[in-house]
């Protein structure tokens, strides 16, 4: 990992240039993500991760010469350590698993909106960052690392910008909802912006505690609506 500086180096890895275009757009928005390359097959990927050596690789499943997991072990056997985002359209439980024995640090089904990566990248970023940090002088040192990477919670892992206080405010609006909430209703039933609540509900939706629904209406883009897992 490229320890020297602030920013986090980024490697979009996808076969359609369109889509590459828009998952670079939607990363150079996420600060402090800088994307320095993209490949469009496993073979591109793994030779400008030799020559880039990127902080983070978001990488597509199907590539047109060798599956997307195939890549990673390369990756590792030629002594490269960076992180794999796992960003596809896969949705076979054996892709996933498959990922998860690889050591994905997330996974990320297509299509998505920008708010869904931003959360995945800053979740990503927080945790990176405990990872250099971290000074272990016994057992719950360790603890604390390894429970950011799996628990997300409003208490010790919210992204840069969100407050616990409000955090726990929204949780209640959507406690207290009788079906679904939108983050215009969720604005005015705890009085911050609409911006600030698409935030948190997209947190939560991030973290597995909130599930999203999509409300078509006659014309325009689809509403997401949101309501509290459990």
């Amino acid at each position: 990992m490229n320890v020297t500086s602030d920013a986090i180096d980024v490697l979009v890895v996808d076969d359609d240039f369109m889509v590459t275009r828009v998952h670079r757009t939607f990363v150079e928005r996420v600060e402090p993500f800088r994307v320095v390359g993209t490949a469009g097959t496993g073979e591109q990927a793994i030779a400008a991760v030799d020559d880039l050596r990127p902080d983070l690789v978001l990488l597509d499943l199907y590539l047109p010469d060798i599956f997307g997991l195939d890549v990673i072990p390369r990756l590792r056997t030629a002594g490269h350590d960076c992180d794999v985002m796992v960003i596809s359209a896969a949705r076979e439980a054996d892709a996933v698993r498959g990922a998860v024995r690889h050591g994905v640090v997330d996974y990320l089904l297509k299509p998505f909106e920008y708010e869904d990566l931003r959360v995945r990248l800053e979740r990503y970023a927080a945790q990176r960052g405990r990872l250099l940090t971290t000074v272990v002088r016994g057992q719950a040192d360790v603890d604390r690392v390894l429970a950011g990477a799996s628990a997300q919670s409003p208490g010790n892992t919210l992204p840069k910008g969100l407050s616990v206080e409000t955090a726990d405010i929204v949780e209640r609006a959507l406690r207290a909802t009788d079906g679904t909430l939108s983050a215009t209703e969720c604005a005015t039933a705890t009085g911050i912006s609409r911006v600030s609540a698409r935030r948190y509900l997209e947190y939560f939706h991030s973290s597995g505690n909130a599930d999203v629904s999509l409300r078509y209406g006659a014309a325009g883009r689809p509403e997401r609506r949101y309501s509290w897992r459990g």
